[in-house]
């Protein structure tokens, strides 16, 4: 089993913070996690911020996440990859990068959270938990009974793939979110938007594992 880290930090295109700004920020803060979340730049942009960031994470000993983008597979120092896309052929996509790729995905329900697994994913980002901004999406949001009644399920049919609650998570949330019996947690907004930063990552960071 691969490891998978239990707070993941998720990078966004900010106004006045650069993704490389967000990792150095984050890594300083103790991040063993990053998942660089950029839909908006060319090839040769991501390419460019992903070099950056592995040199970041190389020197924390961080893993590298990148959301989508799974054809740059290879052209940079990068652990892995995010799949948003629900509807994705995870087990082709596996297949195509190799059992050495950590390869996540995400899901709104426990189906997807079987599909998933069947696919050969390494941990599930299920979500929304609630309403967000980050991400905006269509999928109805899950609230803290949606996670126990996921992982229940989960429990029931001995299925122990990580994971982790995402979307419109707050600090306030994580030891509700924590007992439903989830592996982690994955946080974007209620960081970057934090006005310490890096104490708002080492907040979720105690909070996840206390």
């Amino acid at each position: 089993m691969k490891y998978i880290e239990k707070l993941q930090y998720i990078t966004h295109d900010h106004a006045s913070i650069s993704h490389i700004d967000q990792v150095q920020w984050a890594c300083e803060a103790g991040a063993k996690w990053i998942q660089y979340r950029c839909l908006s730049k060319t090839d040769e942009q991501l390419l460019a911020d992903i070099n950056a960031i592995a040199e970041i994470c190389d020197d924390w000993g961080t893993t590298l996440i990148v959301t989508n983008h799974t054809h740059l597979h290879g052209m940079a120092d990068i652990q892995g990859f995010h799949v948003e896309n629900m509807d994705a052929d995870l087990l082709s996509l596996r297949l195509q990068l190799g059992n050495d790729v950590t390869l996540g995905g995400s899901a709104n329900d426990l189906a997807g959270i079987i599909r998933l697994t069947e696919a050969g994913a390494d941990y599930v980002g299920l979500g929304p938990f609630d309403v967000t901004t980050t991400k905006p999406n269509d999928y109805p949001v899950l609230g803290i009974e949606g996670y126990q009644k996921a992982m229940l399920e989960l429990k029931k049919i001995d299925n122990n793939i990580p994971v982790l609650a995402v979307g419109g998570i707050k600090l306030g949330n994580v030891e509700d979110l924590m007992q439903t019996g989830i592996y982690g947690i994955a946080v974007s907004g209620a960081i970057y938007n934090a006005d310490d930063f890096i104490g708002a990552y080492q907040d979720f960071y105690d909070a996840v594992k206390r």
